[in-house]
């Protein structure tokens, strides 16, 4: 049975920075991404990570943000710098195997003073 857990959302000032963890266990997983979905507005990816260590990011979090990840744990961490008001959403974490893909229950992030 697959779960993906994430943890380490929270609130913080503008300027600040806060590490999120989303750990996947069931399967290999080939990709691994966080997305982000604030009020009224649709999910959107911010950052992902291959499981050879190939990254890509929304361009609004590059400079700001960097995913990693642990292979031998199925953890992935993203750590946020310089948060924005404009950073503040759900964060949601997503395991993809070659078939198929999972999400965990989401993790919020509020950025605000």
């Amino acid at each position: 049975q697959v779960q993906v857990v994430e943890s380490g959302g929270g609130l913080v000032q503008p300027g600040g920075s806060l590490r999120l963890s989303c750990t996947a266990s069931g399967s290999s997983f080939i990709y691994m991404v966080w997305y982000r979905q604030a009020p009224e507005k649709q999910r959107e990816l911010v950052a992902g990570i291959t499981s050879d260590g190939s990254t890509n990011y929304v361009d609004s979090v590059k400079g700001r943000f960097t995913i990693s990840r642990d292979n031998a744990k199925n953890t992935v961490y993203l750590q946020m710098n310089s948060l924005k008001p404009e950073d503040t959403a759900v964060y949601y974490c997503n395991a993809r195997t070659i078939l198929r893909n999972f999400w965990g229950q989401g993790t919020q992030v509020t950025v605000s003073s």
